[in-house]
This record gives structure tokens, sequence and C-alpha cells, in this order.
């Protein structure tokens, strides 16, 4: 039986990112290249609010799936899908005009992949990483300042490339599908951390960045996931052929 879009990529980010070492260039293509097949309705949300669709699944209403409608959100929302030790696979929905301020990923991987809109996005990395704590204040290089439109090829933050400092500004209704490895956790070192930037003048494409609260005025809300549901009980499934693993489990 063909499995869900969701399903595939949480298989994929159960194998990869359960491992305890860093995927190799080959299997991020691969994940990048499941992210880029997902569209909004397979996580849920209609865009328009026009369609909802025959399922079996557990979110129906006499016999029709439940959708998000994309342009409800008035706040910034995240619709939670699945997060363990390993990883962490959500949805922020974004109306227009809202803004997730610069803000940094510490020692994750990233794979984003904008669902539907179009997004202002900032990106930095740092010049000169201290990899041994986090940094709060430093010079950092502008590696994306550009409008992004769906669709969109997913993009991808690595632990000190890729933009890993990023903001984004939604400039129409927008959903950004994250998968992020492994999660934000105060316990083991990885905070959120906010930053101002400060550009450097007859330095093109530099800034300093320093650290600063937690923005008042950033309001996140939760929506319940009404996308497939995901199994994620494989301790007798052996994936290692088609990733290239071996004795994974």
């Amino acid at each position: 039986m063909e499995i869900n879009k969701i399903q595939a990529l949480y298989d994929t980010c159960h194998v990869l990112f359960s491992q305890g070492r860093v995927p190799n260039f080959q299997q991020i293509q691969y994940l990048k290249n499941l992210l880029d097949k997902i569209e909004a309705i397979d996580v849920g949300i209609d865009e328009f609010g026009f369609c909802d669709s025959p399922t079996s699944d557990a979110n129906v209403d006499n016999g029709r799936r439940r959708l998000l409608c994309g342009q409800s959100f008035s706040e910034i929302t995240y619709i939670h899908i699945h997060e363990c030790d390993d990883v962490s696979i959500g949805v922020f929905c974004v109306p227009a005009g809202k803004e997730f301020p610069l803000h940094d990923h510490p020692g994750m991987t990233v794979l984003s992949k904008l669902l539907y809109g179009s997004v202002y996005v900032k990106a930095y990395d740092w010049i000169n990483f201290d990899g041994t704590k986090g940094q709060t204040i430093g010079l950092a290089g502008r590696v994306i300042d550009e409008v992004m439109k769906a669709p969109h090829e997913p993009s991808i933050l690595f632990p000190r490339s890729g933009g890993n400092i990023h903001s984004f500004r939604a400039l129409t209704s927008c959903a950004i599908l994250d998968v992020l490895s492994p999660p934000y956790s105060q316990d083991f070192g990885r905070p959120s951390t906010y930053y101002y930037d400060i550009p450097i003048p007859y330095l093109n494409g530099y800034s300093m960045l320093e650290e600063k609260p937690l923005p008042d005025d950033l309001v996140v809300r939760g929506a319940p996931y009404l996308g497939p549901s995901i199994v994620t009980n494989y301790d007798d499934y052996d994936f290692s052929d088609q990733f290239g693993y071996e004795n994974h489990v």
C-alpha cells in the first residue's frame, strides 16, 4: 500500500536523524526531494478554504476531511505534527504583514518548504563561529535577502551555514513546513536566541548581530494538525538499503 507523503517524510526523518550522526549530502537531498512534493492539503490546510476531500481519517465530518483554511489565521500559528528527541516537524502559518524576527538554530539542520504564499527572507551566517557555546554577538554575513514565492524549492540550513540565523515576513498569507534536527531544547543547550542586526556602513552584506530579549509582540498560537495520522513505531522494519545505512536499528 502506498503511504502518504507525511508518513514518508516521518519515515525518512526517523532513519536519517536517529543515528547519532549528521546525514550525508545524498541523504539530505533525498529528504529535500520528499519535502518538495508536499502541498498544503497534505498537512490538512486548504489555502483558500474552497475544498474538502473524501477520507477515512479520524478528522472527518460526514465522510469529508476537515481542513484548516489558510486565510483564517490572524496571528502566527504553529501546527505541531511530530516531535521527539531527534527531530521536530510542524507548519508555521503566517498572515500577511506578520514577521518572525531574526533568530538562530543552534546546532541544527533545518529544512523548510514554502507551501503557499510569498515571504521576505533575510538570513545570516556568523563569520567567526564559536561552536563551543551559543553566540550572542558578532559579525555576520548576509546569505539570503530575497522574496520567496510558492512554488519554491525547499531551503536547507546547517549548523554553521546556509543562513542559520534568519527572519521572515509574510507578504501574503503563507505556510512554511519546517523539519528541525535536533529540536530546540533549553535542557540540551539549544535555546532560540533572537537578534538585532546592525548594518555596517561601507561593508555591504555584513552586519553586527547582537542578542535581544524575546520580542513582546511575538505571538505564536497553536492549531490542531488535521493531516493524515502517522505511524511512529518501526522497530521491526529495516530502511537501511533505501537510505544507505547499515543496521540502523
